[in-house]
């Protein structure tokens, strides 16, 4: 029989993803599942995109440019002049969602066995992208009792070899919350600079910061143009995870040139996609107002909910819409599984995403899990109690960690 490759074999599954088999057998069984596993809003996408698509004369569904519609770009590049980004049109290479623009990123900057080094937890597809690229993703671990700030700048220093392309962080990070300082960005900036690295921000949670936070963007860098890549997408800012429409942005022609081949090689974004995104910018700010208190409200519910709950501790976030909570639990992939097969209160479970799949370390994040609050309220504080006696059951069963 034919032979598998050794990079098909060695590509990770996805810890948002893996568990839905067993939610779909939960539902077969008439389970009401809360799902808390996955970024999907329920906030509903702007009035305006879904219009933009629904009223459109198209004729011929055709290719657009391989970099997208360069009204689309324009157009995009006028949103992130508003909000104090040096970005113009021939910065920004439109994707297949933020997923393709990480892809072009890897396959720009690094070639077979190279590295780049990544702050853990961080978002579990990050793997896949380097195993993809064939490239080797080194850890620097940011500590749970430090609500997952920029570890030491010295951790990623000893790092550094003649192998060494990238740093790439999120912020706001996913799976975390966690919303980068000024100082740290400058300490990230520095570094890359001194060792002529790239620094890669996937910056898909930008408008998601509360408390007065502000959001501190690479491409506000000073010096670091020809070191910065910002990954960026419509999925979470417009509740358009399906759209699939991304973008690749720097100021680095020759990154842009070289990304632009890998763009070509795709022929073109989705020509829909792209209606529905451009129509999305006209949004008025006002959604965002409304959306971001929705989100803080959600935030304080379900973090004084987690914490009400005996041997529970969570990491309080900042920005984006997940957060990670250490539970009292030895196994909380086991956890998240027997949720779905084995237990139910009042017909209703909820799935998880367990966080051991979001670190590279292995065996890190065992008792730990990333939930996403991006249900309303009420379900938020449904899913709360519905842990409460799931977690009170579980170690009745298998005994507490």
């Amino acid at each position: 029989m034919p032979s598998i490759s050794s990079k098909g074999l060695a590509m990770p599954e996805s810890p948002i993803r893996k568990l839905v088999p067993y939610a779909e057998e939960a539902t077969k069984q008439g389970k009401e599942i809360f799902y808390l596993n996955i970024g999907q809003p329920d906030i509903k996408t702007p009035q305006v995109a879904l219009d933009a698509v629904k009223n459109n004369d198209l004729e011929i569904i055709s290719y657009s440019h391989s970099a997208g519609f360069a009204t689309y770009r324009e157009k995009l590049a006028k949103y992130y002049q508003k909000v104090g980004l040096p970005v113009e049109a021939e910065d920004i290479i439109i994707t297949t969602g933020g997923s393709e623009a990480l892809l072009f990123a890897m396959g720009s900057i690094t070639d077979p066995n190279d590295e780049v080094i990544i702050p853990e937890p961080f978002y579990a597809n990050y793997n896949g992208f380097a195993t993809s690229a064939g490239v080797n993703v080194v850890p620097v671990q940011a500590k749970f009792e430090d609500g997952f700030a920029l570890p030491p700048v010295s951790e990623f220093e000893k790092l550094i070899t003649d192998k060494t392309k990238a740093i790439v962080i999120c912020n706001p990070g996913n799976p975390t919350g966690y919303l980068y300082t000024k100082d740290e960005m400058d300490q990230l900036s520095a570094l890359a600079k001194k060792y002529d690295l790239f620094l890669v921000a996937d910056e898909v949670y930008r408008e998601f910061a509360y408390e007065g936070l502000k959001h501190h963007s690479v491409m506000n860098q000073e010096g670091l143009e020809q070191n910065a890549i910002m990954i960026d997408s419509v999925s979470k800012r417009y509740s358009m995870c399906g759209a699939r429409i991304g973008c690749l942005v720097s100021k680095n022609k020759e990154l842009i040139s070289t990304a632009m081949k890998f763009a070509q090689a795709r022929l073109s974004p989705p020509t829909f996609a792209q209606i529905a995104s451009e129509a999305a910018l006209d949004t008025p700010q006002s959604y965002f107002d409304d959306v971001i208190e929705e989100y803080v409200d959600r935030r304080d519910t379900l973090i004084e909910g987690l914490k009400s709950i005996e041997g529970v501790e969570v990491a309080k976030p900042n920005g984006a819409f997940y957060c990670i909570a250490q539970l009292p639990v030895a196994d909380a992939d086991h956890f998240a599984k027997w949720l779905l097969e084995s237990f139910d209160k009042d017909g209703k479970t909820v799935m998880v995403a367990p966080a051991e799949g979001f670190y590279s370390t292995p065996k890190t994040g065992m008792n730990q899990v990333r939930i996403a609050y991006v249900l309303e309220k009420e379900h938020l504080l449904e899913a709360i109690e519905i842990l409460k006696a799931a977690l009170k059951k579980y170690n009745e069963i298998h005994g507490a960690s």
